[in-house]
């Protein structure tokens, strides 16, 4: 037995939820959403080389990862592999980045199936911001 981090009441330590106050994981000193979070020690102009998230807090939002290299369903990065995501280069289903390869992209040039670019692009229906066409 253990006590729960939140209202220190004798949990099991197999607890998935405590049995008066309902923290998730109670047994855990530290628990910061459900699902997989990885920050990299190694750092670049103060960001994680690597940061992959695929973590939802408590209340079922989800975590992005904000990194050189971010992995995850929300995302911002140097190298920006998400659902949804930022980046100088990104490999998304809706971005924002000079350079990308996305499903809905607004960048300077990209791959994507619908693009709104300042250069010329490949695509289904890419709209050039500049010229209209």
């Amino acid at each position: 037995m253990v006590n729960c981090r939140e209202c220190d009441e004798q949990v099991s330590e197999n607890a998935s939820l405590c049995p008066k106050c309902g923290a998730p994981q109670p047994y855990k000193a530290v628990w910061k959403g459900y699902g997989f979070y990885y920050k990299s020690k190694a750092t670049l102009f103060g960001l994680p080389l690597i940061c992959i998230s695929f973590c939802y807090t408590k209340n079922r939002l989800p975590i992005p990862a904000v990194g050189i290299i971010a992995i995850s369903q929300f995302g911002a990065g140097i190298l920006n592999i998400s659902q949804i995501g930022i980046g100088v280069f990104s490999l998304a289903q809706i971005t924002i980045a000079p350079l990308a390869i996305a499903q809905i992209a607004l960048a300077y040039k990209c791959i994507a199936q619908i693009g709104f670019v300042l250069s010329d692009s490949i695509g289904q229906s890419i709209t050039n911001l500049l010229t209209g066409l």
